[in-house]
């Protein structure tokens, strides 16, 4: 009978900590703790005054924009703003519209105007495309889309008119935090190692096979429904591995940090990469070349 055992051993030390001044206001804060007892800023989000004092109300990054003062938690459902990608799932089919789980506080919603026709022809949507809306998506596809606007309530309404957009196939879903993703001008990364990934800013990640070829006939609703390769299928299991590794260590995740995670990660099997030790050894080499490019 095969046992895994662990063994103590001795590991190399790497200092990740990065000075920061007194007049820095982005560091991180606890519920109750004093932000600033200058009355000259206003209080925003996630701050409360007490006796004339900013004091934050939750746990997260202090941010400040002129002399208003907020706090973005770092544990939080997902708030989103006109611009955002999102990963979401189809919940509900309803009259001319669907709804989509984003990892927000309500339903996201996408309107049958919003989508891409398959050929992409640009006309009025009509009672036959009304009635054919679940030929298109049903409940339990999965979408990447781009918020389009937030309604009063703070549900999201979403559209899918670029071609980068649409449904999505064959692929690994990973969720992490909202506040682990950083945003960047683009979400989608076709990787070197032959594997792309679309970073939701919602905390929804999809890893897929990098498509050969981009059907627009399909409007974004095709999907290719053929056998992946045994290597693709371990070239994206790595990728779920690493992003799982970085999420539990509080790495921000963004195509460097993934792509540095996955270089580090190849000396050891798919499987060991959660193991704790091997994990603790991956991610810190990561951050010290992340800490390299920056300098």
């Amino acid at each position: 009978m095969a046992v895994d055992m662990r063994l103590p051993s001795f590991r190399k030390q790497i200092s990740v900590s990065a000075s920061r001044s007194s007049t820095d206001h982005n560091h991180l804060v606890v519920p109750g703790e004093l932000i600033t007892a200058d009355t000259g800023f206003m209080r925003g989000h996630g701050t409360y005054l007490d006796d004339e004092k900013l004091t934050a109300s939750v746990a997260g990054e202090v941010e400040r924009v002129n002399k208003l003062i907020c706090v973005r938690p770092l544990k939080t459902r997902f708030n989103g703003e006109v611009g955002d990608v999102i990963v979401g799932r189809i919940t509900e089919v309803q009259q001319k519209r669907w709804k989509v789980e984003t990892n927000s506080r309500l339903d996201s919603v996408l309107l049958l105007s919003s989508v891409n026709l398959p050929g992409g022809e640009l006309r009025r949507r009509s009672a036959e495309d009304e009635l054919a809306m679940r030929d298109y998506l049903q409940e339990g596809d999965l979408i990447s889309a781009e918020v389009q606007s937030v309604f009063s309530d703070g549900a999201l309404s979403l559209h899918t008119r670029s071609l980068k957009y649409g449904k999505l196939g064959q692929g690994v879903l990973v969720q992490v935090s909202p506040s682990l993703v950083k945003r960047q001008k683009s979400h989608f990364h076709n990787l070197p190692c032959g594997a792309s990934i679309i970073l939701g800013n919602n905390g929804f990640i999809w890893l897929y096979p990098t498509p050969s070829q981009l059907d627009e006939e399909a409007g974004g609703y095709y999907t290719s429904l053929e056998p992946v390769p045994l290597a693709d299928r371990e070239v994206i299991s790595r990728l779920r591995n690493c992003l799982l590794a970085l999420a539990a260590h509080k790495v921000l995740l963004y195509d460097t940090s993934v792509l540095y995670c996955y270089e580090s990660s190849l000396s050891h099997q798919i499987k060991d990469i959660l193991k704790p030790e091997t994990m603790e050894d991956i991610v810190m080499e990561t951050r010290q070349r992340l800490l390299e490019q920056e300098g």
